[in-house]
C-alpha cells in the first residue's frame, strides 16, 4: 500500500463532494513530484515525506469553486499551515488552466504537503510506525454537512461533511 496517506484522503474527499466529478471520476488525477524524505533529527528513525501534490482535472464542465472550496476545507485540516501561515499562503497554491471548447476546462493545481512518520522501537526489537495528526491552527469543529449552491439555479454543486481532525 502507499505509505503516503494524504493523496488518497484528498481523492476520496473530492470525489465524495463534487457532483460533477461523480459522473466521471476518471477526469481527476492526483500525482506527486519533487519529493524528498527529511529526517527530523529526533531520536530513532522518524522522518517526514515532503512533496508537491498535483491535482489535475481534465475536460471539467463544472464550476471550479465547487472543487476549490471542498479542497480548501480538506487542506484546513490536513495541511493547515498552507492557509494560516501568511508567508506560505502567498504562493502555496499554483495553478494552470486550459480553456477548451464547449465550456470545458483542464486544471492543474499544485501545492506542497508534508507527512510525518513516527517510528518507535519496541522492547521486543520490532518497530512501531504511526502517522500523527496534523497540528490544528483553529479550534476543531465537529463534522457537519456542507453544501455549495449555485445562487442562480439553486443547483447543489458540491456537498460534503466537513473534515474532522
Amino acid at each position: 500500500t502507499n505509505s503516503m496517506k494524504k493523496p488518497d484522503s484528498l481523492r476520496a474527499h473530492i470525489l465524495s463532494a463534487v457532483k460533477e466529478l461523480q459522473r466521471d471520476p476518471d477526469r481527476m488525477f492526483i500525482h506527486t513530484s519533487n519529493g524528498n524524505i527529511r529526517c527530523t533529527g529526533a531520536k530513532g528513525l522518524s522522518f517526514e515525506y515532503v512533496y508537491e501534490l498535483s491535482f489535475v482535472l481534465q475536460d471539467y464542465a463544472g464550476d471550479l469553486d465547487a472543487v476549490m472550496i471542498p479542497l480548501f476545507d480538506w487542506v484546513r485540516v490536513h495541511q493547515s499551515d498552507l492557509l494560516m501561515n501568511l508567508d506560505k499562503s502567498k504562493e502555496a497554491f499554483k495553478f494552470e488552466t486550459v480553456l477548451l471548447n464547449n465550456n470545458l476546462v483542464d486544471l492543474s493545481l499544485t501545492f506542497q504537503l508534508t507527512e510525518r512518520v513516527i517510528v518507535k522501537r519496541q522492547d521486543n526489537g520490532t518497530l512501531d510506525i504511526t502517522f500523527p495528526q496534523e497540528p490544528q491552527y483553529e479550534e476543531p469543529l465537529d463534522p457537519q454537512p456542507m453544501q455549495l449552491i449555485d445562487s442562480n439555479t439553486g443547483e447543489i454543486l458540491a456537498q460534503w461533511t466537513s473534515t474532522a481532525p
